[in-house]
């Protein structure tokens, strides 16, 4: 398509993450403007709702829409549609109701996540799994649905049950932030993540180095990294963090931020 070496380049650059996930949807991209009236991706990070639209705005006669399940899903499937098709985009979703016995309170997502990907399981044919009491909802493509329900039996050793339920049954998580007032000394990735998370600097520093972080869903690239109101600092196991807004500057230089910190 129209472009295809200069967005791939730009993609490129930003890391190998991002440069994969261009290839797929410039992939996606090429199918419509060969003449489908849509593509659907596997699931990815809504980082790829960013290059979806990126390749739609140089593509021209293609729009990109994105869907996960439900607003603000933590992974989703990015399509690419024809500008002249009006008709319906399927994204191929379907809902799971995954249950066991509720004495096991201590099952969670990390349990979840780790006995699927046991039965070798792509994760992209995966999207969010939302934990509930004595159980979870599981957002998967709609060709592994039934896939999953025959073989995925444990967690954890734990004895599940697993059934298919209409999407309108589908949970979304409620959204609860702690909100987060610091001074800093400048905005790079360790100062403002380390006020964030209630960290040390150097602890931070390390988290980033262990490549457990991720700046708008992307690899941070170094702890100096440059970050703004708007930008979603996430870690491995700590949740994420949001810039809200600069509050202003005090009158030894520091920087007040305002963040808010979701679990």
């Amino acid at each position: 398509m129209k472009d295809r070496e200069k967005i791939l380049r730009y993609f490129t650059a930003t890391g190998e993450e991002a440069k994969d996930m261009a290839i797929r949807l410039l992939d996606l991209a090429d199918a419509v403007d060969r003449g489908r009236p849509f593509a659907v991706g596997p699931f990815m990070s809504p980082f790829a709702a960013q290059v979806g639209q990126t390749i739609a705005a140089h593509a021209g006669t293609i729009t990109a829409k994105s869907f996960g399940g439900y607003h603000e899903a933590e992974r989703i499937k990015v399509a690419f549609v024809d500008g002249g098709y009006e008709g319906p985009v399927d994204f191929g979703i379907k809902l799971l109701s995954v249950k066991w016995d509720g004495r096991y309170r201590l099952i969670g997502h990390r349990d979840v996540l780790g006995s699927l990907m046991g039965l070798g399981i792509d994760r992209a044919v995966l999207g969010d799994i939302l934990m509930q009491e004595n159980g979870c909802q599981i957002l998967c493509d709609a060709d592994m649905a039934q896939w999953i329900i025959d073989n995925f039996h444990k967690v954890a050793m734990v004895t599940v049950t697993v059934e298919e339920v209409p999407m309108e049954e589908l949970h979304p998580p409620e959204k609860t932030a702690k909100e987060v007032r610091a001074t800093v000394a400048s905005l790079r990735l360790d100062a403002v993540g380390a006020a964030g998370f209630g960290l040390s600097r150097t602890k931070m520093v390390q988290l980033v180095d262990d490549q457990r972080t991720e700046v708008n869903w992307q690899m941070a690239k170094s702890a100096s990294q440059a970050v703004k109101p708007g930008d979603v600092i996430s870690v491995r196991g700590r949740g994420r963090i949001e810039i809200k807004e600069i509050t202003g500057k005090s009158r030894k230089g520091r920087i007040g931020v305002l963040i808010e910190r979701y679990r």
